[in-house]
C-alpha cells in the first residue's frame, strides 16, 4: 500500500491494483474474500464467480413465527475494462480487440499491463506517429486495426513463447491519491461500488440486523451484466441495491440537461426511475435526510444500464435501487471520484440496513397508491 492511500481507502487501492477483466476476475474475488471473511457468517463464490459475502438476521430482531426473514442484496461488479489479444504478426506486434466500451482515442500513448500466463508485462499502445500518416490519417479517428501493442518483443517467435491469443490487457493498475481528497485511477467502475458494498459489511459488523444481507462483488457486468443475473437468481433478494458510478456533470462541456447536474463532494447519487422501487429510493432520501448525508438525486427515464437491471428482473421481481458515485472521465484510465462521496455512499447504506425492521410490505406497496386524480 502507498502511504498516502488514506486507511479507510486501502481495500480501495487492493481492488484497482488487481486484475479483473470480465471472465478473469478471480485473482481480485480472492484478495477480496480474505479482506471480507472477518465481516461475515459465510462466504461463497458460485459457479459463476460472483463472490457472496453473507451475514444473518441477528435472533433478537428477525420477524417471529412463520414470517421468512427478509433478504437484502447490495452488489458492486468488479469487473473492469480491458484489451484482449486476437493476433500476434510476424514482427511480435500484438493486435488487440476491446472488451467493453472503450473510448480507442483515449487509450492511444497509454502505458498497459499484458497479462501473461508467466507474468505480467508493460506494454504501450501504439500507432503510426504523426509525422508519418497522411493528413487523411490525422483528420479522422482511428480503428481498432490501426493500432496495435508493443510490449517489446523482437519477433512472433519470442512473443509466442509468452503471450497467447486470448490473453488480457489492462490499462497501468495504480490508484493515485490527488489533492483535496479526489483519487484517480482505472477501473473505479466499479471498484468503487464493491468497496462501498464492502465497506457497509465493515461498518455493520457486530451490529444487530432484522434482515439476511448479502453484499456480492460481481461479474462480467461490462459485458451484459451477467454476473448480476446469476447471483440474483442464485439468492432470490426481496431487496436489491446496486452500487455503481455515475457521470459527474461537474466538468468543461458536460452537459446537464442530459443527466442532470451531479458533482463530486456532493455526496453518493440516488437514483429514480421505472428501474428503481419507488419505496427503496425513498427510504434512501429519507434516510439520508435523518442522518446528514449530503446525496443527489438523478432521474433515469429508462433502464438504467447497470446491475439493478438485472436484478429487478431477476425471477418475481426484486425491490430495486441504485446508489451511484460521482466520477469524472467513465471508461478511461484516468477515472476520479471522490473519497468523502465514497464514504457517505457506505454510511447511508449502512444505516438504511440497521434501520429495515424485516416487516416492509414492498409488494403491498403498490396497492397503497392512491386511484384519484
Amino acid at each position: 500500500m502507498t502511504s498516502r492511500i488514506p486507511q479507510d481507502l486501502e481495500l480501495l487501492d487492493l481492488l484497482v491494483s488487481t486484475p479483473s477483466p470480465p471472465g478473469h476476475e478471480g485473482r481480485l474475488q480472492a484478495r477480496l474474500a480474505e479482506w471480507a471473511r472477518p465481516f461475515c457468517d459465510e462466504l461463497r463464490q458460485d459457479s459463476h464467480g460472483n463472490l457472496i459475502a453473507i451475514r444473518h438476521a441477528d435472533k433478537s430482531r428477525a420477524p417471529k413465527g412463520s414470517i421468512e426473514t427478509q433478504r437484502v442484496l447490495l452488489a458492486g461488479h468488479c469487473d473492469q475494462l480491458s484489451l484482449m489479444v486476437v493476433h500476434i504478426d510476424e514482427a511480435g506486434f500484438l493486435l488487440v480487440q476491446p472488451v467493453g466500451g472503450w473510448d480507442l482515442a483515449i487509450l492511444l500513448g497509454q502505458p498497459l499491463t499484458l497479462w501473461a500466463e508467466s507474468g505480467p508485462i508493460p506494454a504501450v499502445c501504439s500507432r503510426k506517429a504523426p509525422h508519418l500518416m497522411t493528413p487523411e490519417e490525422r483528420n479522422k479517428l482511428p480503428l481498432w486495426h490501426d493500432l496495435w501493442v508493443d510490449a517489446g518483443f523482437k519477433d512472433k517467435k519470442d512473443a509466442d513463447s509468452f503471450v497467447q491469443v486470448g490473453d488480457f490487457l489492462t490499462a497501468d493498475l495504480r490508484l493515485k491519491w490527488m489533492r483535496g481528497g479526489f483519487v484517480s485511477g482505472p477501473g473505479l467502475d466499479d471498484k468503487t461500488g464493491v468497496w462501498t458494498v464492502f465497506e457497509t459489511l465493515r461498518i455493520l459488523a457486530g451490529k444487530p440486523l432484522a434482515v439476511d444481507l448479502y453484499c456480492v462483488s460481481t461479474v462480467q457486468e461490462e459485458i451484459g451484466l451477467r454476473g448480476a443475473m446469476t447471483s440474483a437468481y442464485g439468492i432470490n433478494p426481496t431487496v436489491g441495491i446496486a452500487v455503481d458510478v455515475t457521470h459527474a456533470t461537474d466538468t468543461p462541456g458536460s452537459e446537464k440537461k442530459q443527466v442532470g447536474e451531479v458533482r463530486l463532494t456532493q455526496g453518493p447519487v440516488i437514483h429514480r426511475g421505472p428501474n428503481i422501487h419507488p419505496l427503496v429510493s425513498k427510504i434512501m432520501v429519507e434516510t439520508a435526510k435523518a442522518e446528514s448525508i449530503p446525496y443527489q438525486l438523478r432521474a433515469v427515464p429508462k433502464p438504467t444500464g447497470t446491475d439493478a437491471n438485472a436484478i429487478q428482473t431477476t425471477r418475481a421481481g426484486v425491490a430495486t435501487g441504485l446508489i451511484g458515485i460521482p466520477n469524472r472521465y467513465m471508461h478511461s484510465p484516468v477515472e476520479m471520484v471522490h473519497a468523502d462521496d465514497l464514504s457517505n455512499g457506505a454510511r447511508l447504506l449502512s444505516r438504511c440496513l440497521e434501520n429495515l425492521d424485516g416487516l416492509t410490505d414492498w409488494n403491498g406497496y403498490w396497492s397503497q397508491i392512491p386511484t384519484n386524480s
